[in-house]
Formats: structure tokens, C-alpha cells, sequence
């Protein structure tokens, strides 16, 4: 593997371990909104939940489909971008064309992680619009 692969490769099992519920298999609300820079309320409007379900039931199903669509979202990102708060940033502010220059954290929002991750994918092949 190449070397800058293999270095991407780790920031992001370094930024994904972030996220994960120490002691379980789930991802940690807190986790994600603290690697994407979220309030939790902004967390909570994304997954579509009750801001307390963050807390008081993190293994909501809802929350965690919504907490997996996210981190893989970015994960497709940091193919693209390996550095990860570039990754991230493009996640969360990039706006884009092909979506009514919305960004892919408003298509997760909307329910078009396979639009964004699609997106994404194309531009790592090189495939632009």
C-alpha cells in the first residue's frame, strides 16, 4: 500500500475509534458531533430524534442508522481528502452544484447518503459534474 494511503488509512480508524462508545459497538453521538464540530441539538435535528435521545437512549435505532450514514459519508470523504479535518470540512461547508449547492451533510439530512457518497466516489475516480 502506498504510503500516503496507508497514512489516510489511519487518521481515519484514528477519527472512526473517536466515535465509537467506549464499551460497546456503537457509535457515540458525542463522538460524532465532537469530530464534525456539532452542537448536539444540530446532531440531534440531523438524525431527526430528540435532542435528550442523544443521552438517554444512544442505542436508539434511528440515531445510530443516522450516526453510521454520517461516518460513512466521511469516510468516502477522506478517500477523496485524506486529510481529515479537510475531509470533514468538505463534509460540512462545501457546497455543491450537482445538488443545488447544498452540501453533503444537508444531503444526509435529507436522507441522500447514497447521492453523497455516489458524489464522492465519482470525484475519486476522477469523474468531475
Amino acid at each position: 500500500m502506498h504510503l500516503r494511503c496507508k497514512a489516510m488509512v489511519a487518521s481515519f480508524a484514528d477519527v472512526l475509534e473517536s466515535t465509537r462508545e467506549p464499551g460497546t459497538s456503537r457509535f457515540s453521538a458525542a463522538g460524532v458531533a465532537d469530530i464534525l464540530g456539532l452542537q448536539q441539538q444540530e446532531l440531534a435535528e440531523l438524525a431527526g430524534v430528540h435532542r435528550n435521545t442523544l443521552r438517554t437512549h444512544p442505542e436508539s435505532p434511528r440515531l445510530q442508522s443516522a450516526l453510521r450514514d454520517l461516518m460513512r459519508v466521511v469516510s468516502a470523504a477522506a478517500a477523496v481528502q485524506p486529510d481529515a479535518q479537510r475531509a470533514i470540512f468538505l463534509v460540512k461547508n462545501e457546497p455543491i452544484p450537482e445538488f443545488r449547492h447544498k452540501s453533503l451533510l444537508q444531503l444526509v439530512q435529507e436522507g441522500r447518503t447514497e447521492d453523497a457518497i455516489g458524489y464522492l466516489e465519482s470525484i475519486s475516480t476522477g469523474f468531475v459534474g
